[in-house]
C-alpha cells in the first residue's frame, strides 16, 4: 500500500494512502509527550476493500444515507446504486472510496490527490473532477475537499477517519468528554434514515453545548444503547471550534473547525464486534468515533436542509481544520 507522510514543525505526522484518498496513520503526543497514531484503520489495501467501514477515506459522490437512492435534480428523477439495502450510503458500493486517486503533488507538509467520477456513475448526472488536499499549516492539520462539474449534480463529500485520542487500539471512547457548537440534531429512523425533523438538543443524549462525556450522553437514554450515527446542525460561528473532543487518561485534545453545515458522529455501534485493526489491534464496538462534517443527511429530498446542489461554473469546497493539544 502506497504511503505518503506528511509532518509539522513540532514533529505531528499524518500518513495518507491514494486507494481512497485516506488518512491512514495521524501521529499526536499526549501530556508527556508521548506520540499515539490516533485514528483506525488496517495494514493493508485488502482489508480497506474487505472490511467496509470506511476507515480514514473520502467518502462520495453523497455521503451519508439518500432514502431508497431515489432524488430529483431539474424536475430529473435519479436512481443511485443501493448498498445498503434499500438505500443509498456514501457514495454507492463503488464510491470515492474505492478509487485509487492520482497523486498530484507531494512534499514534507502536503500532498494533493485528485479523481474523477464519470457521468451516471453509481447514478449520477454529471462529470465531476475533484481533489484532496492533505496539509499542516503551523501546528494544524487542514483536510480540503474541492469539486467541480459539468452538469448539474449533488454532492456530499466527507473525510471518514474514526478517532480514538487514546491511541487507535487502545480501548474504546465512551470517556473522551465532547463539546459540539450546536442547539439542534436531526432525527433518524430505525434504518438510521434522517426523518427530515430538526429538534432541538436540549434536555436529550444529544446535547453537548457543555463538554460531557459520551457515556454521559448516551446514558439512559432510549435509542441510544448503540451510540450515535446522527448529524448535528452547526452553529454558524467560525471563530469557534465546530467539536472539541478530549481523552481525560492521555489529556489529548482535538479542536474542529470547518465551513459545512452539520457534522456526522459515529460511534461505531453498529460496527461489527471485533474488526482487525492495525498493528494487531482488535477493534470492538465504540473503538473510535467519526466527525464527518458535512451536508445534512438526504438533503436532496429535504429542500428545507441546506442545499447540496453543484451546478457548472460553481466550486465546491469543504474543509476541516484540525487543532491538536494536551491538557
Amino acid at each position: 500500500m502506497q504511503q505518503i507522510e506528511i509532518s509539522s514543525p513540532a514533529g505531528l505526522r499524518a500518513v495518507i494512502t491514494p486507494f481512497g484518498a485516506r488518512l491512514v496513520q495521524l501521529w499526536v503526543p499526549d501530556r508527556e509527550g508521548l506520540m499515539a497514531d490516533i485514528v483506525l484503520g488496517h495494514d493493508s489495501v485488502d482489508d480497506y476493500v474487505t472490511h467496509a467501514t470506511y476507515f480514514g477515506a473520502t467518502c462520495g459522490r453523497y455521503a451519508n444515507r439518500i432514502v431508497k437512492g431515489q432524488f430529483v435534480l431539474d424536475g430529473v428523477a435519479y436512481q443511485l446504486d443501493c448498498n445498503e439495502g434499500a438505500n443509498h450510503l456514501h457514495g454507492g458500493r463503488d464510491g470515492f472510496d474505492r478509487k485509487t486517486w492520482d497523486v498530484v503533488s507531494a512534499d514534507a507538509a502536503q500532498v494533493t490527490l485528485a479523481a474523477a467520477s464519470a457521468a451516471g456513475e453509481m447514478g449520477y448526472p454529471g462529470a465531476l473532477q475533484m481533489a484532496v488536499v492533505y496539509r499542516f499549516e503551523g501546528e494544524r492539520l487542514i483536510i480540503e475537499m474541492t469539486a467541480s462539474t459539468d452538469a448539474p449534480t449533488i454532492i456530499n463529500m466527507v473525510n471518514h477517519a474514526y478517532f480514538n485520542l487514546a491511541g487507535q487500539g487502545n480501548g474504546n471512547v465512551l470517556d473522551h468528554e465532547m463539546q459540539v457548537d450546536a442547539g439542534f440534531y436531526t432525527p433518524v429512523d430505525a434504518e438510521l434514515l434522517t426523518t427530515g425533523e430538526v429538534l432541538s438538543v436540549a434536555g436529550t443524549g444529544f446535547d453537548f453545548t457543555q463538554p460531557r462525556s459520551l457515556r454521559a450522553g448516551m446514558l439512559g437514554q432510549a435509542g441510544l444503547d448503540l451510540g450515535y450515527d446522527h448529524n448535528w446542525c452547526l452553529n454558524a460561528r467560525a471563530e469557534a471550534p465546530c467539536v472539541t473532543l478530549r481523552d481525560p487518561a492521555s489529556g489529548r485534545r482535538l479542536r474542529l473547525w470547518t465551513n459545512v453545515p452539520g457534522v456526522q458522529i459515529y460511534t461505531t455501534g453498529q460496527m461489527a464486534n471485533e474488526v482487525p485493526g492495525k498493528a494487531g489491534a482488535l477493534y470492538r464496538r465504540f473503538a473510535g468515533l467519526t466527525l464527518e462534517t458535512q451536508k445534512f443527511p438526504c438533503s436532496p429530498n429535504h429542500a428545507h436542509f441546506p442545499s447540496c446542489v453543484l451546478r457548472p461554473g460553481q466550486a465546491y469546497d469543504h474543509r476541516m481544520e484540525f487543532a491538536f493539544d494536551a491538557v
